[in-house]
């Protein structure tokens, strides 16, 4: 028995945006540059504030984090590759991503999980 009233709706996604959504899904680290106006927009400075001395150390993120370094130089070892981090770099670690850090100055950045 077919329903003679249901209609189909088709949406038509732009081939980059998927891509792009894909990939960014796919990586396990972002590094960005945001601007001080987005640093305000988003609310960023009020988040809580870590500290880490020179260290190594082996983590597991089993929720995203957000952060924003305000301090510091590290090297964040993954499977998929290393990612250098320094101060005035905006970084989203994905969730499921193992990884070994390796604090090189001192961190200071405010962060967030979700």
């Amino acid at each position: 028995m077919t329903n003679r009233n249901a209609k189909l709706f088709l949406i038509k996604l732009k081939p980059d945006w998927f891509s792009l959504n894909l990939q960014k899904k796919a990586m396990k680290v972002i590094i960005e540059q945001l601007s001080e106006n987005e640093i305000s927009k988003r609310g960023i400075k009020n988040w809580p504030v870590w500290e880490k001395e020179v260290s190594v150390f082996d983590w597991y993120y089993d929720s995203k984090e957000q952060c924003l370094f305000l301090e510091g130089d590290v090297m964040v070892k993954t499977p998929d590759g290393e990612f250098q981090i320094k101060k005035g770099d905006f970084v989203t670690f994905n969730e499921g991503l193992k990884c070994t850090w390796h604090v090189k100055k001192p961190v200071r950045k405010h962060y967030k999980f979700y």
